[in-house]
């Protein structure tokens, strides 16, 4: 089957795309002779991030191979085979790595008797890493925005007592690969935006937590926020602008000498 994206709409992939290379310029991103594993969950920011770095090789000069893999949770059947489909008309064959992580979950539960987020989230992680390893990949693609980003801070911030967020590159020396996070500067209504012009299929989650997250309490939570305060690209900024963090910081005691 092909299908039509020419012809589409295409403002809002335009949108996105210029994020990606603001993002690329920013923290070198992608060099030449990378070979990027693009994590594929199935839902939209992953699946626009796999077309949107296809489209930066043809006009970027920038020469890398791209791996996308999709992590079986063993949740059950994603229909995961017409997004395969779909971005076989460009070549790109997504890989299936089989993990056991629904098991792994289920000796886990907690005391509603629900799946773990955050222990789910590390596995996750794991798995897409030594998939990354095992296809030889130097680099690894999240599909992470700049609202994740923003909720990520607030959740460390309300459980954690931290500012801190994710970064758009980071070196895991243990593993030897590069997290990035090229749609660090776009946000989630054009990624929206952008799955629905293109027509990219989406794979529903089947996990039971599905919109029932903590995650998913904060991202209201800042809805409210920039509905009433229309703050949403100084949110970004925010993260961006380290020259102006100021906080607490206790001054050193001179040492007294007896």
């Amino acid at each position: 089957m092909r299908y039509n994206v020419n012809g589409e709409n295409m403002n809002n992939i335009k949108k996105v795309l210029g994020c990606l290379r603001k993002a690329d310029n920013d923290y070198n991103l992608i060099t030449d002779g990378d070979k990027i594993c693009v994590g594929i969950s199935g839902g939209k920011d992953s699946s626009v991030l796999l077309y949107c770095l296809y489209l930066y090789q043809k006009f970027s000069r920038k020469k890398y191979q791209l791996i996308p893999i999709y992590c079986d949770l063993g949740f059950g059947d994603n229909n995961i085979n017409e997004l395969i489909e779909y971005f076989r008309q460009f070549d790109l064959e997504i890989i299936i790595y089989s993990t056991q992580i629904k098991e792994i979950l289920e000796l886990h539960l907690t005391e509603e008797e629900k799946y773990e987020c955050s222990l789910c989230s590390k596995l996750k992680k794991g798995a897409i890493i030594e998939a990354a390893k095992k296809y030889g990949c130097n680099k690894l693609a999240f599909g992470h925005h700049s609202d994740d980003a923003v909720e990520t801070l607030f959740m460390n911030m309300i459980h954690g007592g931290r500012l801190a967020t994710f970064l758009p590159d980071m070196y895991l020396s243990r593993m030897d690969i590069n997290l990035i996070r090229p749609l660090i500067y776009s946000y989630e209504s054009d990624i929206s935006k952008t799955i629905k012009d293109l027509k990219i299929p989406i794979v529903k989650s089947n996990c039971i937590n599905d919109g029932n997250t903590e995650r998913e309490n904060i991202k209201n939570l800042l809805e409210n926020i920039y509905n009433i305060y229309k703050c949403r690209e100084n949110f970004q900024l925010m993260l961006r602008n380290y020259k102006k963090v100021q906080i607490f910081k206790p001054k050193e005691k001179e040492s007294i000498i007896k």
